[in-house]
């Protein structure tokens, strides 16, 4: 799920050259220096690129904050292995000849190298006393969480209002007391969404799940696959680009700083000064940025923009990895260790498997949500030792050494992301989602995982509304503007009931 956003600009002539425009594309009469900005270099922002190139709108610039393209797809090389720092599951493929996920669809385009994830196959379980099995506690999970989803859906045609997953939960009698059962609770909800049910609205998530997981719904499959590729996960979004984009269609290392937007188009700023003009505006940026106000409009956004962004969550899914000399944990792909306080270091993965990267000693755990927030306030030193911790309760009778390397990614407090993903609170309606979406003015359009309804947090999320967009601004450009048509929006939202104390 992906899109970049800020980072410090290093300025050349060349780069300063690529603001003006291109030699190699049929012009258009604008008096801007393109035709259309695409803010942001993840999923959304290329592959709006390359629906614009499609519909022959090729005066176009795609502004990434970054060294390279791939937003959220950050990988890095860890101990001589490369592993995913951001996304790094495609999750659901394709049921026989129905619907294929279009990340499914790039990565066999592309050749990426993945493995199945067995998550309930391939999986040991564990508490403060050791191993031990709760194998039926976590099926009794799965259960709840397709009672959950069923539970939802039945709420959709008779109008119910949307309630967090944690009453849902309650209301279908699943009140997990035990380790065991906030655990696997957890690896079925949290470790999906980034945050508790109780922060997530229950509709939402049971589309989010038969969208993508649920053939009978409309899903694609409910395969999950890793990737394991030595190239990253980027290397579908950057293969995808290489086939259509010209180096002068890319500013790389460029922050945005400012968007200025009028019935005359758009003028970005970029934190060294630079202005870029354009007829319009793709912004890519993730929530949790937009969230902060680390990119400024001018003007403001209508509130009603604001009120959708501010009411929606960037949630944070954190992976610590850990490599060691050799291995001495699980032979499986999955371990859950239940702890006395929910989330702490719930899940870990193996990676010194055959098919994954065998003899790497590489283990890492994923912490979500607050948890992910809170430490990303300790030093590495302190969170090393929170998870050898828990690694020596898990395995009382191995002497476990210091790690020969240690990382995790602070995707929280990083103003190039500010979470990892968005996700859908209960108070977030639908018309807040359509004015997430919508565009303001004719200028200035927003795509991105977070503007999806059916995939919201999702890789194919930011697929689809990066195509969109695309195409919503290809048809403004083509048709000089006479064709330019606005995406629906509420300028207030009331209340399905009225407030009246008595």
């Amino acid at each position: 799920m992906a899109r970049l956003t800020r980072l410090l600009l290093f300025t050349t002539t060349a780069a300063l050259t690529l603001a003006g425009p291109t030699n190699h594309t049929e012009k258009r009469a604008t008096k801007n220096d393109k035709e259309v900005l695409i803010l942001g270099g993840g999923v959304a922002g290329i592959i709006a690129a390359r629906t614009l190139f499609e519909k022959n709108v090729k005066n176009f610039l795609v502004v990434e904050a970054r060294d390279e393209l791939g937003g959220r797809m950050r990988s890095m090389e860890f101990g001589g292995h490369t592993v995913e720092l951001g996304a790094n599951w495609i999750q659901g493929t394709q049921h026989g000849s129905g619907p294929a996920n279009p990340i499914y669809t790039l990565a066999k385009k592309h050749g990426l190298k993945t493995m199945e994830s067995d998550y309930f196959g391939s999986i040991e379980t564990f508490d403060e006393t050791g191993k031990v099995n709760y194998t039926k506690t976590l099926m009794d999970a799965v259960a709840a969480f397709t009672d959950l989803t069923i539970a939802a859906g039945a709420r959709v045609p008779t109008q119910q209002v949307d309630l967090n997953c944690r009453t849902g939960y309650s209301l279908i009698g699943k009140k997990p007391k035990t380790p065991a059962e906030k655990v696997t609770e957890y690896f079925l909800f949290d470790w999906e969404h980034a945050q508790t049910p109780e922060q997530s609205s229950w509709i939402a998530s049971a589309w989010g799940n038969n969208f993508t997981y649920n053939v009978n719904e409309g899903g694609f499959s409910d395969d999950n696959l890793l990737c394991v590729d030595p190239r990253g996960f980027k290397h579908i979004i950057k293969s995808e680009a290489d086939e259509f984009l010209k180096p002068e269609q890319t500013l790389l290392n460029a922050t945005v700083a400012k968007i200025a937007y009028s019935d005359d188009g758009v003028v970005v700023t970029l934190s060294n000064g630079t202005r870029i003009t354009a007829d319009y505006a793709i912004t890519t940026f993730s929530v949790g940025v937009l969230q902060q106000d680390d990119v400024i409009f001018e003007p403001a956004l209508p509130m009603w923009k604001q009120e959708a962004i501010q009411s929606t969550k960037m949630a944070t899914y954190t992976k610590l990895f850990l490599q060691f000399e050799k291995k001495f944990w699980f032979d499986t792909q999955f371990a859950l260790y239940a702890d006395k306080v929910r989330g702490r270091y719930p899940v870990w993965q193996s990676l010194d498997m055959e098919g994954f990267l065998p003899g790497s000693g590489i283990i890492f755990a994923t912490v979500t949500g607050d948890w992910s927030e809170a430490i990303e306030s300790l030093t590495n030193d302190q969170v090393e030792a929170q998870l050898l911790s828990v690694l020596r309760t898990m395995f009382p009778t191995i002497d476990i050494p210091k790690p020969k390397a240690f990382f995790f990614q602070r995707w929280f407090t990083d103003p190039l992301y500010r979470g990892s993903y968005s996700n859908w609170p209960a108070s977030l309606v639908t018309p807040h989602h359509m004015n997430l979406r919508a565009n303001v003015g004719k200028r200035l359009w927003f795509a991105g995982e977070a503007t999806s309804q059916k995939y919201v947090g999702f890789l194919q999320g930011a697929y689809f509304e990066g195509m969109d967009a695309g195409n919503n601004v290809a048809s403004c450009v083509v048709s000089g503007g006479k064709q330019c048509q606005s995406l629906p929006f509420a300028e207030s939202i009331p209340n399905a009931s009225p407030y009246v104390p008595q």
